[in-house]
Formats: C-alpha cells, sequence, structure tokens
C-alpha cells in the first residue's frame, strides 16, 4: 500500500495522458530507483556546472520511473536548481571582474525565466518540440565555428555597454530555459562567445550563474503552481550539488578545445533526444 505522502503525489496530478493513474516515486523507492535517481543527479549536476544538458538524464530517469512528463519536468527543474547554485559557488574565481556583466543579464534572464515557466503551466506539452531542436542545431554551429567568427566578425567594445544582441539572446534562451531548460547552457555558451570577448572558463562561470537565475525563478514558480513530487527533487537537489562541485574541479583544467568538444556532444545529444 502507498503511503500518505504517495497519495499527495497522486492527488497531484502524476498522471498520464490518458488520465490513467501512473506509479509514484513512493512505489518505487524499495531498491535501484534512489540509486538511480542519485546517480543521474550526481552527473547532471557535474554536466550542468561544465556544458549544461544535465536535464537529458534526470528528466529520461524521471520518465522511466513513472512520472508523467509535466511532472518529471518541474520535480527536475527544482532539484536541478540547487545544484546550479552550487556550480556558480564552484567557478566563483572565473567570475571575478564580470560584476558588470552579471547584472546587465539578471534582469532579462529573470524575466525570460518567468515567461518560460508560465508557458510550460499554460501550452501543451510537446509545443517546445517544434522551436526547440533547431534552436539546439544553430547554437551547436555557431561553437563550432565560434573562432572563425572571433576573428571576421567586427566587435564593438564591451566598456560601451553588452548592446542589444546578448541581453535579447539570453532572454530567448531564458524562455526555453523556464520551459524546459536542456541544453540552454550550450546555447548560453554560443551567445557569450560570439558577442563577448573573453575565455571560455570565464564564459562558463557566467553562463552558470544566468542559469542559476534562470531554473531558480521557474523553480520557485512551480514550487507553488505546478505538481512537484519532492522524493526525486530533494534526492536530485542532493546529488547535483556535490555533482556541480565535482564538476567545477574538473571542468576548470579542461582545454578550450575539449570544452567546445563537450558543447558540441551536449548539443547533439539533446536534438537526438528531443527528435526521438
Amino acid at each position: 500500500m502507498e503511503s500518505n505522502s504517495c497519495t499527495r503525489n497522486a492527488d497531484k496530478g502524476v498522471y498520464d495522458n490518458g488520465g490513467t493513474h501512473r506509479h509514484t516515486f513512493c512505489a518505487l523507492v524499495n531498491g535501484w530507483a534512489v540509486v538511480a535517481v542519485l546517480a543521474v543527479g550526481f552527473v547532471a549536476g557535474s554536466m550542468n556546472a561544465v556544458v549544461g544538458s544535465g536535464s537529458l538524464l534526470t528528466f529520461p530517469v524521471l520518465l522511466s520511473l513513472g512520472f508523467a512528463p509535466v511532472v518529471a519536468n518541474v520535480s527536475n527543474t527544482v532539484g536541478l536548481s540547487f545544484g546550479n547554485v552550487s556550480g556558480v559557488v564552484g567557478y566563483r574565481r572565473e567570475l571575478e571582474g564580470q560584476r558588470d556583466r552579471v547584472i546587465g543579464l539578471m534582469l532579462p534572464a529573470l524575466a525570460g525565466a518567468i515567461a518560460g515557466a508560465v508557458l510550460l503551466l499554460t501550452l501543451p506539452q510537446g509545443v517546445f518540440k517544434v522551436v526547440v531542436a533547431p534552436l539546439i542545431i544553430l547554437a551547436v554551429v555557431l561553437v563550432i565555428i565560434q573562432p572563425w567568427l572571433r576573428t571576421h566578425i567586427p566587435r564593438r567594445a564591451e566598456s560601451r555597454g553588452l548592446g542589444v544582441l546578448l541581453p535579447l539572446g539570453v532572454f530567448a534562451t531564458a524562455v526555453y530555459g523556464g520551459y524546459f531548460g536542456a541544453a540552454q547552457g550550450v546555447i548560453l555558451m554560443s551567445l557569450f562567445g560570439i558577442l563577448l570577448s573573453d575565455t571560455l572558463q570565464r564564459f562558463n562561470a557566467l553562463k552558470n550563474v544566468i542559469a542559476m537565475v534562470v531554473n531558480g525563478a521557474a523553480a520557485i514558480i512551480f514550487v507553488f503552481f505546478a505538481p512537484v513530487s519532492w522524493e526525486p527533487a530533494l534526492l536530485i537537489a542532493a546529488s547535483s550539488i556535490a555533482g556541480s562541485q565535482a564538476g567545477a574541479s574538473v571542468g576548470r583544467r579542461l582545454s578550450p578545445v575539449v570544452l567546445r568538444g563537450l558543447l558540441v556532444v551536449a548539443g547533439v545529444v539533446a536534438v537526438v533526444k528531443l527528435l526521438l
């Protein structure tokens, strides 16, 4: 018999599209389910600290455990938001001297995240597939050709401000991040690489801050207005915090070529997952 906690989760809407009740996490905690969620949460936290796309691991696992897509999505976002904070702490050294960038991009990130979270709660589940895959493909292409673009496209001095394109790009990415979020790190890194002048490691630190703002804002909305299942959310939170610290330690040792390669791989995997 399920516990009261499981009953509460069922009451919150853990159903498939046909309205049939699906298994709740509580019914599966005996054995491999807890280990599986903790393991993918750790790896996802590590991935998010370095390249992003950690949701490509945790989201499918929650689906395999019987959660309806919306429940899996919002529970995953709430859990991984804690890991995002840990990733920012892990990359704090690379944030030195980026205060103006962070301040300038926080508002569009926050506004986009709120818009994306509202869209998730109001639009049909499959809408994002129409636009998300092409967006990630574009981001991967930009990451690949970024070195060429940096030498062939004139860039306005950043001392004159962030301009218009970068805040708009961050806003659009944050809308997607608040809605689903997988590979938003790849998109952000491509934007930073094209529109800013700096090292990939410092871009990664900035990406972690923006992802923290986006996922944190969406998570707050989901806590109050969406069917969050707290058992997997808390397990993902705990393991992604540890994973983000490990990822930051490893990630800052990677060469720009390796980091760029990981971004491309993460983006390709994201597209494949979305199209299957």
